[in-house]
């Protein structure tokens, strides 16, 4: 008797498990959560009944070059997959009709070398799916406050930038996921309230309120900023500037951007001062033959954004530059609302950020 087979059915084929090998350890030397889920998956080209093959071209980004094979991070977790324990859970799985078990000491070692690679949300993942996040990021809090009171502040601050990246959002929807860092959000939210008299300016508050606003928003949770309160004034502001240069590769082009539109701000307020009693405000803009104010958002930021408004140019500074937003102020001139460069005089987080100095200040009136 001969029985018909379902036109979806697809016959078992065999797949080298040193090809499979190879594509999981790749994956977890390189803290890639998402292949390593693919390698898994129904369709995958690791299991017997896929009709999909590693030897398509499509499929080749999931197998390493010569270079990486040869490095020591990927033979180790080679040594690992090989194991016969694990070649046997792996088989099973790839074999199994239903959600896989990933073998979870390979899912660990992902983890640990995403942490390496600064890759945390995909590390907040994989040890979420372990059950074990929530204890790796208060170890890793831990371990930076150990490094504050030996006096390594940079250990430190690493230690903060690995357990924010390993935050969670358990709020998000349809599921929990890493939390993002909106600064873009948080940035407006900072200068929700236009500044009426000088001392409104978030970049001259009084340094105790400014470092403790800084820390709020760079750490996203107040609760680890908290942690840090008890820590002397100077060790604080030490910890911003290791935190800020490591978290941001950027900064130092940002402060050169700021010299620009500082040294621009003040070629304009130099001419305002020469005209003043001639021409309002509105028409001195108008009629100016130098540098237009509303040209130095832009100096900020490293580009121009058409027609944009000052919260527009904010936005976009904080996605690249978090802690830029702590030395810029809205400023209306004339008919229009702009962000320029501020912080206070000799305040002591600039001179930890290397910022220069800038004491320019604009009349808001017409």
């Amino acid at each position: 008797m001969t029985v018909a087979r379902s036109a979806n059915s697809v016959e078992s084929k065999s797949v080298d498990f040193e090809v499979i090998a190879s594509a999981i350890a790749k994956a977890m030397c390189l803290g890639d959560m998402v292949n390593l889920r693919l390698i898994f998956a129904p369709f995958s080209p690791a299991r017997p009944n896929s009709s999909e093959n590693f030897d398509m071209p499509k499929y080749e980004y999931l197998l390493p070059d010569d270079e990486l094979a040869e490095g020591k991070s990927y033979k180790d977790c080679l040594a690992e997959v090989r194991r016969l324990e694990t070649k046997a859970h792996i088989q099973q799985e790839l074999q199994a009709n239903r959600p896989p078990q990933l073998p979870a000491h390979l899912v660990m070692t992902l983890a640990d070398n995403a942490v390496r690679l600064g890759k945390y949300s995909i590390a907040a993942q994989a040890y979420e799916l372990l059950r074990i996040r929530d204890r790796m990021q208060l170890e890793f809090l831990n371990q930076a406050d150990a490094a504050f009171d030996a006096g390594d502040i940079a250990k430190a601050a690493k230690g903060y930038i690995v357990a924010v990246g390993l935050a969670y959002d358990y709020a998000a929807f349809p599921e929990p996921l890493p939390l993002a860092p909106d600064f873009q959000t948080r940035a407006l939210l900072l200068h929700a309230e236009y500044p009426r008299t000088m001392a409104d300016c978030v970049g001259v508050w009084e340094t105790e309120r400014l470092v403790a606003a800084a820390l709020n928003y760079l750490l996203l949770d107040p609760e680890l900023a908290a942690r840090l309160d008890k820590r002397a004034l100077d060790l604080r502001l030490a910890f911003l500037k290791e935190y800020v240069l490591q978290r941001d590769p950027g900064w130092a082009q940002f402060v050169e951007r700021y010299q620009s539109a500082s040294a621009a701000l003040r070629a304009f307020a130099d001419r305002l001062k020469a005209s003043q009693g001639e021409q309002s405000l509105a028409e001195q803009i108008k009629n100016q033959s130098g540098e237009d104010p509303r040209t130095i958002p832009a100096l900020l930021l490293g580009r121009e954004i058409e027609n944009g408004e000052w919260w527009q140019y904010l936005k976009e500074l904080a996605a690249q530059h978090p802690a830029a937003a702590f030395f810029v102020a809205r400023q209306a001139i004339g008919d229009t609302e702009i962000l320029l460069p501020r912080h206070a005089p000799g305040s002591l987080l600039a001179q930890a950020l290397n910022m220069p100095d800038n004491a320019v200040t604009v009349s808001a009136g017409n």
